[in-house]
């Protein structure tokens, strides 16, 4: 999406987790705890992806998307679908993406980014021309996560 900015991978984090699991610094129970919110959001609102689960293998990881702003109101905090997102980068000034990935077998769940959207980054040219909606997710600039794991209800 052209709107997205302050970008936060969790790669890094994700990468050092799951050395601990697989050392065995850290329990199977420990990051597979998906709420059964979560994995009703990952099951209604979700993106597949085809990515493999890195802990059990046998599903593919469901991208959710939960926005956060508070233009959104009693809507923050829901999950929404990714095609969704355009429409409300137009509408609404500012809003926080958060993507959890979700794997439906094993409850595994990580946070693997998150962005800021909304029309307060477009110039106004692009605002009365409507050329916010180009989501061309490849060759965006990502910036490395510092902050502390972060996972669905424990912000």
């Amino acid at each position: 999406m052209r709107t997205q900015r302050q970008i936060v991978d969790y790669s890094l984090q994700k990468r050092a987790l799951l050395r601990d699991l697989h050392n065995g610094r850290i329990g199977t129970l420990e990051v597979c705890d998906a709420s059964p919110y979560l994995r009703n959001a990952a099951r209604f609102h979700g993106e597949p992806t085809e990515q493999r689960c890195p802990v059990c293998r046998r599903d593919n990881l469901t991208l959710v998307h939960y926005i956060y702003g508070d233009e959104l109101k009693q809507s923050a905090g829901q999950a929404r679908k990714l095609a969704e997102l355009p429409v409300l980068a137009m509408t609404l000034r500012e809003f926080q993406v958060f993507v959890v990935e979700v794997c439906q077998s094993c409850a595994w769940n990580h946070l693997a980014e998150q962005y800021r959207l909304g029309r307060d980054a477009l110039h106004a040219d692009e605002l009365e021309r409507g050329e916010a909606v180009n989501s061309s997710p490849s060759g965006r600039h990502r910036e490395t996560g510092s902050s502390s794991h972060h996972r669905e209800g424990r912000r």
